[in-house]
């Protein structure tokens, strides 16, 4: 079947895939047609007959070091859809590439059957996706989540699928007599689908386990984490998902890309706990176009002044190669050290310098640098000081230096005396010139007495 990327529902994805309509790249992520599917309850009893074939693939193949790894632009990568729909059932191993089709499980096939036949009638765009299931666990098989209502219904049979879509998903109102429950906290998903495409398989079970990792540092109940099936684009994998409310309570679902265990902690502290969206993984939102995902990334970095989050600016990097010259031209291996001559107009560690309009900038300029925070590296390779001075007041106390009207007195540090900078090795070159010049003398003297 053809892909449409206009057609408002095509999109119902099983496996957020399900059926299937290939786009350009062969990703999927619409559905394609119906097929029929089973009982949360009933169809579950055939675990273990499919596995995710992933077993003998390499990172350097499909992993984090894959060849075409973080080699495709992420910004705009989400087509538009407005809700999206998660049936809880079985897990990875045992999902088919095409779950939609599978033949020994009803459930998923007649739901994603029902969401493509009933489309037209729904208000907003649906997307359908797998995730993990356990009976007896928070996530049973058959439970339904949706965002962004933020709801889960409990324990969806193949016997209850038409009704289920007809009064929730058709009409968006309550599935009776099942009362939805609240959601609370966010939510992520990461595609895990290997069956159906071995990059997801590789790095999404690497992805998942950083999370659970992470979480029980004073996450634990307020995050959910959970394998998912395809999502579309395989070739950005790993491919996560967050649902989850903002400051003003609005539910969002942000997608990212290329994500690796590494950028777990990153995704946890700046997106779950601050709210910011981490623009260097960032693929797109549910409920925005593609056009606008562009802008709003676009206007983002403008914002932060072209930073991708976490990593510093060109100009930041020169700035610091910058400082880093200054403090090797005044004397290597020194500290910044604050104002040392700002009560002791007479030390020896500082002098009056009359300094003319035409150098202020400068002045100030090294200023500025001496201002720049020191990374432990470079304290640890410190060993002496240098103070930079200022003083506002022209021409004050004793004969100030530069007289009065526009010419500003400052007071600059002078750089350190022979005797200050000396170092262990010039004194090792000291040692050897002296025992140099007592061995020619030593040896002219023998000469002599030879002679």
């Amino acid at each position: 079947m053809a892909s449409n990327r206009d057609d408002p529902l095509t999109f119902i994805n099983l496996s957020s895939s399900p059926v299937t309509v290939s786009s350009a790249e062969g990703d999927s992520f619409l559905l394609d047609p119906p097929s029929q599917i089973g009982s949360a309850s009933g169809s579950f009893q055939n675990e273990g007959l499919l596995s995710g074939g992933d077993g003998g693939t390499t990172d350097a193949e499909f992993g984090f070091s894959r060849p075409d790894f973080r080699q495709s632009p992420l910004s705009g990568t989400v087509q538009f859809y407005e809700r999206h729909v998660f049936l809880c059932y079985k897990h990875p191993q045992v999902w088919p590439p095409r779950i939609e089709a599978a033949e020994f499980d009803r459930l998923p096939r007649l739901l994603s059957a029902a969401l493509l036949a009933r489309k037209g009638e729904m208000k907003k765009q649906t997307r359908l996706t797998i995730c993990e299931g356990h009976d007896g666990t928070e996530t049973s098989n058959g439970d339904v989540l949706i965002f962004p209502d933020m709801i889960r219904y409990r324990r969806l049979t193949h016997f209850d699928v038409d009704t289920f879509v007809e009064e929730v998903l058709v009409k968006d109102g309550e599935w009776q007599p099942v009362t939805p429950e609240k959601l609370k906290g966010s939510y992520i998903f990461v595609c895990s689908h290997g069956s159906r495409d071995r990059r997801c398989g590789v790095c999404g079970p690497a992805i998942i386990a950083r999370f659970k990792e992470e979480i029980v540092h004073g996450l634990q109940g307020k995050v959910s984490v959970s394998p998912c099936s395809h999502i579309g684009g395989h070739k950005y994998a790993g491919n996560v998902i967050i649902f989850g409310s903002n400051i003003d309570g609005k539910v969002s679902g942000h997608w990212y890309g290329y994500v690796t265990p590494d950028d777990v902690p990153i995704l946890l502290e700046q997106h779950i706990e601050k709210g910011e969206i981490v623009n260097e993984l960032w693929r797109g939102e549910m409920g925005v176009s593609e056009e606008e995902q562009k802008k709003s990334q676009e206007l983002r970095l403008q914002q932060n002044g072209g930073a991708d989050d976490g990593k510093p600016t060109k100009e930041e990097t020169l700035q610091t190669q910058t400082n880093e010259i200054d403090d090797a031209a005044c004397g290597s291996q020194m500290e910044v050290k604050a104002c040392c001559c700002q009560e002791n107009r007479d030390s020896s560690c500082c002098q009056k310098n009359p300094v003319s309009s035409g150098k202020t900038e400068k002045v100030d300029a090294y200023e500025r640098e001496a201002k720049v925070v020191v990374t432990p590296e470079k304290k640890k390779s410190s060993k002496k000081t240098i103070s930079r001075c200022s003083s506002s007041k022209g021409g004050g106390g004793g004969g100030g230096g530069g007289g009065g009207g526009g010419a500003s007195t400052r007071k600059v540090c002078a750089m350190p005396t022979w005797f200050e900078s000396w170092e262990r090795e010039d004194t090792y070159a000291a040692l050897a010139v002296v025992g140099a010049a007592v061995s020619v003398a030593v040896a002219f003297h023998c000469y002599r007495q030879l002679a």
